[in-house]
């Protein structure tokens, strides 16, 4: 969410969406049961809020460049960067979770 805030106000709605939905909560793991109302609340807060930012976006700052590198590799470096951002914020934001939390958050 980008923000303790935003982040506060959803998990507040996601909880009030589980304690309104209980009755409906057939058993199983209730984690996963939780978890998903509190992501379909953050969808949901997103589109609502950010209609042009669906999902989180990587940092536009810069990596410091290693010394020993010559020019030419920092270049490369860089342009593969912005094309790696570009490419994440083209994809659906179904898609660019999963990417930044399987490879950027581990």
């Amino acid at each position: 969410m980008r923000n303790d805030h935003d982040a506060e106000d959803v998990v507040q709605e996601a909880f009030l969406r589980a304690y309104r939905f209980f009755p409906s909560f057939r058993g199983g793991d209730a984690r996963a049961w939780l978890l998903t109302i509190v992501r379909n609340a953050c969808w949901t807060w997103l589109r609502a809020n950010r209609a042009r930012e669906v999902a989180t976006a990587l940092e536009d700052a810069d990596e410091p460049a290693d010394v020993a590198a010559s020019v030419e590799e920092d270049l490369v470096r860089r342009a593969d960067g912005a094309r790696l951002r570009r490419a994440l914020d083209e994809l659906p934001g179904e898609f660019r979770e999963v990417i930044v939390l399987r490879e950027l958050e581990e």
